[in-house]
């Protein structure tokens, strides 16, 4: 029920774009971690195998690596599709026998995509394809490559949620946009996403360094 491409711009920023007909699918697939890597853990979701994969990066395996040992030891890995980038930019994915629908993956200059239920099996490359035609910030290129796999079939159903995220070395997502229920999430979360880019930076030195921050900009803010 879902696609997703986790992708990385080699200046130490991760990040993942997911879209799903369930609702609130990147609160439940989308796992990150600083100077690590990424992880999406999909189709019949376990949360919990997204930090143990991440982990195991930390730890120093590979992506493909990391995924084998989860493989070699989870019982429910027939019901899981997970995808896996590293940081050093190699990618893994590991569909089980019980992955819904139609599913495929593909992978690009330092990008991974993957599916389920998917309208055609072609999708993922469509994602990645996006993904690295696209200039710009991580974010930007991340949802390019949802609004391709729309285009090029998407799921055989609607979706009704997606979201992006994306670390950055400062210890939080210093993006995390999530369109929980929509007709059209991919082009809400494309909407949000002009709303918060020009921002982020400033909300990143707010976290970062408050005394020379700017002002906010808004009814009350009398700096």
């Amino acid at each position: 029920m879902t696609f997703s491409i986790a992708g990385t711009d080699a200046s130490g920023r991760f990040g993942i774009a997911v879209s799903s007909s369930s609702p609130a699918v990147a609160a439940r697939c989308i796992h990150l971690r600083d100077n690590v890597g990424a992880v999406s853990s999909q189709n019949i979701t376990d949360p919990r195998l997204g930090d143990i994969l991440l982990s195991y990066l930390e730890d120093g395996l590979s992506a493909s690596e990391s995924i084998d040992r989860l493989v070699s030891m989870e019982e429910t890995r027939d019901y899981r599709q997970l995808v896996v980038l590293d940081s050093q930019g190699r990618s893994a994915v590991f569909s089980g026998s019980h992955t819904l629908g139609t599913y495929g993956k593909a992978s690009g200059s330092l990008c991974v995509s993957a599916g389920n239920m998917l309208d055609n099996e072609h999708v993922p490359s469509a994602v990645c394809d996006a993904f690295d035609a696209t200039a710009g910030d991580l974010e930007v290129r991340l949802v390019a490559g949802l609004r391709a796999g729309l285009l090029a079939g998407g799921e055989a159903g609607p979706v009704h949620s997606a979201g992006v995220s994306v670390v950055s070395g400062h210890g939080w997502r210093d993006t995390d946009l999530r369109v929980d229920w929509h007709d059209d999430p991919v082009g809400e979360l494309e909407r949000l996403l002009q709303v918060w880019m020009p921002q982020r930076e400033d909300y990143v030195a707010r976290g970062l360094d408050p005394a020379s921050a700017g002002g906010y900009g808004v009814p009350g803010d009398d700096r």
